[in-house]
C-alpha cells in the first residue's frame, strides 16, 4: 500500500478590519498567510498550489525573492523563515528573530540576498540582515509607532522606503541601509509603500484617502493624485510590470487604476457595497492581471484591458474545516464546512471552490452530512444550535431551518430524509421536513451518530455504542443494544456501504470495528492514531477505512488484513478534522481527500495492498 499527494485546494486569505493584508505574486501564483499557514496559490491550475506550515505563530506576510528560488515568510512573533521553493521538501534556510512583536511586512532586494522585515517591535520596528545568514545589512529606524510596510529599490544605489502609523515615510539609503530623512505627506495612517519595478519612482497610500509619489532615487516628493480620489482609507498599492501603471484598493470598496504619466484615474472598479467588500490588499499578476482582496476573503481579478467588473472572483475558506461530505447527485462535487459558518462546494476535476449560497450558519459548523438518495438534500448543523438544508446539488442553502435544544455534537441524514443531531443535553432529536418527528432522551450524553437503512448507532462519552431501530417515526432500543470496544469518549461513527459493518472512533485515537450484522466486536486494533479521531470515510467497496485525527495524520485500514495499514503522516497541520474518498475506492485504487486546521484540502492518490 502506497500513497502521494497530488493535488491541494487552497484556502484564501485570512482578513481583519481595518488592516491591511499583504498580498504577493511570482509569475502565475500569488502569496499570502492563512493562520500558521503561507499558501503560494496558482492562478491558472489552483490543485497546483503550495502550502508551508513551518511556523510557529500565525504567518503574515510572505513574498518570492526575484531569483525566485527562496520565499521569505514572517510571523506574529517577530520571526522571518527563508525556505526553498523550487523542491518539493520545502528545505529552511534561516530562520530569523528580528523584532519582538508581529511582521507586518517584508521585502527582498533585487539581488535576492538581503531583506528587510518590518513590523510592530519594542525595541524596534525593522530589521535589515542576510537571507542566508542573518547578518545585520544596516539599521532600520526613524519610527516611534508600528511600521505597516516596507519596500526596496531593486536597482543599484538600493534605497529603502517604509511606512507606519506614525503617519510618516522613512527613507533609507543602502547598503548598508540607514536614516535618510523623513516624509511627512500623509496626515493618518500609512498602509502601504511600493517602489515601482523600473526604480524611479514609489507611491504610498494611507488611511487619509491619499496618494502620493516620489523620487526613487532621492525620496522627493513629486505629487499627490487628485483627480477621482478614493472615499475611504486606502489599504494596498501595487505597480504594472511597465511601471506605468498604479492600482490602488480601498475600504469604500473601489479599485482604481492610475495613468503614473497624466496622474488621472483611467478605471474605477466597484466590487461591490458593504463591508464584505471593502478591499483590504492587492497584488499585480503577470502583464493585465490585478488581484485585489475583499474583507470577505474573496480573491477579484482584474483584466485591466476589459470590463468594469472582475473577470473571475476566486472564493475559499478563511477558517479551519470542520467537516466534509460528499454530494450524491454530483460525481465532481464535494462540500466542506468551516470554523465560520460557511460551507464551500468544491470541484474535483479543476479545483475550484465557491461559498454555497444562502444564509449560513452564524457559528462553527460541527456536522455536515448528505441523505444517500441523490434527490434528497444535504443538511448541516453547529454551534448556532440550528439545522440548515443545503440543495441536493450543492449549490445553495434552502430556506429550511430548525431550532435545537442544545448544542448539536454529530450529525446523520437517512435514506427517508430523516436527520438524527446528537445533542449535548442528553438527547437525540430527529427531524423531517423541517419538523421535529422525534426525541430520544438518553441516560449518556451522546457524542456521535450513524445511520444505515432502519439501524442508527449512537456513541456516547460512557465509551459505548448503543443500537436502535428507526421505523420513520420512533426510536427503540435494538436487540442487542449496546456495542463495547472503545475505551474513552466516542467521537465519530461511520458505517460500511454494504451495511456489514461498523466503525468506531474515540478521543484515545483507537477505532474499534464491528460486525453489525452478528453485533460483535471484530478488532479493536486500528488504535495507531495519538489523539481524537475526528473523520471516517469508507471505501465503496467497503474494504478499506479512512481515518483523520487530532494528530495530525490520515491512517488507511484494511478490513482483510486488519494489521496493516497505511499512514499519511503529517497529513494536516493543527489536526485533520475530515476525510472523504471522492473517487469511491474500488479496484486497486483510490482517491482521498483530506481537510482541516489548516483550511486547505489534500488530494492523495492511494494504492491498496494486494489481496
Amino acid at each position: 500500500m502506497s500513497f502521494k499527494q497530488s493535488a491541494l485546494y487552497p484556502s484564501n486569505p485570512v482578513t481583519e478590519r481595518g488592516v491591511a493584508t499583504k498580498l504577493s505574486a511570482s509569475k502565475d501564483r500569488i502569496l499570502y498567510a492563512n493562520g500558521k499557514t503561507v499558501v503560494i496559490r496558482d492562478l491558472k491550475n489552483p490543485k497546483n498550489s503550495i502550502s508551508y506550515n513551518g511556523h510557529i505563530q500565525n504567518a503574515s506576510v510572505a513574498r518570492i525573492s526575484p531569483s525566485g528560488y527562496y520565499c521569505a515568510s514572517g510571523d506574529a512573533g517577530g520571526t522571518v523563515r527563508v525556505w526553498d521553493v523550487v523542491g518539493e521538501e520545502q528545505t529552511l534556510k534561516g530562520e530569523y528573530k528580528v523584532i519582538s512583536g508581529r511582521i507586518n511586512d517584508l521585502e527582498w532586494d533585487g539581488e535576492s540576498k538581503r531583506i528587510i522585515a518590518v513590523g510592530d517591535g519594542k525595541d524596534k520596528f525593522g530589521h535589515a540582515f542576510m537571507m542566508d545568514s542573518g547578518t545585520s545589512t544596516g539599521v532600520i529606524s526613524g519610527h516611534f509607532k508600528a511600521v505597516n510596510a516596507v519596500s526596496i529599490r531593486h536597482q543599484r544605489p538600493f534605497r529603502a522606503a517604509t511606512a507606519g502609523d506614525d503617519t510618516g515615510i522613512i527613507f533609507h539609503q543602502g547598503v548598508p541601509y540607514k536614516y535618510d530623512k523623513s516624509i511627512k505627506t500623509h496626515t493618518k495612517f500609512v498602509q502601504d509603500v511600493r517602489y515601482a519595478p523600473s526604480g524611479e519612482i514609489f507611491a504610498s497610500v494611507g488611511s487619509d484617502y491619499k496618494i502620493f509619489l516620489y523620487d526613487g532615487k532621492t525620496g522627493d516628493t513629486i505629487e499627490e493624485l487628485l483627480e477621482s480620489p478614493h472615499k475611504g482609507s486606502i489599504m494596498a498599492c501595487t505597480w504594472s510590470p511597465d511601471s506605468k501603471s498604479l492600482a490602488t484598493s480601498s475600504a469604500d470598496c473601489t479599485v482604481k487604476l492610475w495613468d503614473v504619466e497624466t496622474r488621472k484615474a483611467i478605471t474605477t472598479w466597484v466590487v461591490g457595497n458593504g463591508v464584505d467588500f471593502q478591499q483590504v490588499g492587492n497584488t499585480w499578476n503577470g502583464e493585465h492581471d490585478l488581484v485585489s482582496l475583499s474583507l470577505s476573503g474573496d480573491l477579484n481579478i482584474f483584466d485591466v484591458r476589459t470590463g468594469d467588473k472582475p473577470s473571475r472572483i476566486i472564493q475559499g475558506p478563511q477558517k479551519p474545516i470542520t467537516a466534509i461530505t460528499s454530494v450524491p447527485s454530483s460525481s465532481d462535487t464535494f462540500l466542506a464546512a468551516t470554523a465560520d459558518g460557511r460551507v464551500l462546494s468544491y470541484s474535483k476535476s479543476t479545483g475550484d471552490s465557491t461559498h454555497v449560497r444562502g444564509v449560513h450558519h452564524t457559528s462553527l459548523i460541527t456536522g455536515l452530512a448528505s441523505s444517500p438518495t441523490a434527490n434528497s438534500g444535504i443538511f448541516s448543523t453547529g454551534f448556532d444550535d440550528r439545522v440548515r438544508e443545503i440543495e441536493s446539488d450543492g449549490i445553495a442553502f434552502t430556506s429550511a431551518s430548525v431550532s435545537l435544544s442544545s448544542q448539536p455534537k454529530s450529525l446523520a441524514a437517512a435514506e427517508d430524509g430523516s436527520v438524527f443531531v446528537a445533542e449535548i443535553n442528553n438527547s437525540v432529536e430527529v427531524f423531517r421536513s423541517n419538523q421535529k418527528v422525534f426525541d430520544l432522551p438518553t441516560k449518556y450524553t451522546p457524542s456521535a451518530v450513524a445511520v444505515k437503512g432502519s439501524l442508527v448507532a449512537i456513541g456516547g462519552e460512557d465509551s459505548k455504542v448503543h443500537l436502535y431501530q428507526w421505523d420513520g417515526k420512533t426510536l427503540k432500543d435494538d436487540v442487542t443494544p449496546i456495542l463495547q470496544g472503545n475505551k474513552a469518549v466516542v467521537s465519530v461513527l461511520a458505517f460500511s456501504p454494504d451495511g456489514k459493518l461498523l466503525a468506531s472512533g474515540d478521543s484515545s485515537g483507537s477505532i474499534s470495528l464491528f460486525n453489525v450484522q452478528e453485533r460483535k466486536l471484530i478488532t479493536s486494533r486500528w488504535s495507531f492514531h495519538s489523539a481524537r479521531v475526528n473523520s471516517l470515510s469508507w471505501t465503496a467497496d467497503s474494504k478499506h477505512c479512512a481515518s483523520g485525527s487530532l494528530d495530525t495524520h490520515v491512517y488507511i485500514w484494511s478490513v482483510a488484513k486488519p494489521m496493516k495499514n497505511i499512514a499519511i503522516k503529517n497529513a494536516g497541520p493543527r489536526g485533520v478534522n475530515g476525510v472523504l474518498w471522492i473517487d469511491g475506492g474500488e479496484g486497486k485504487t483510490g482517491q482521498l481527500v483530506s481537510s482541516g486546521a489548516d483550511a486547505c484540502v489534500k488530494v492523495w492518490e492511494v494504492t491498496f495492498h494486494e489481496t
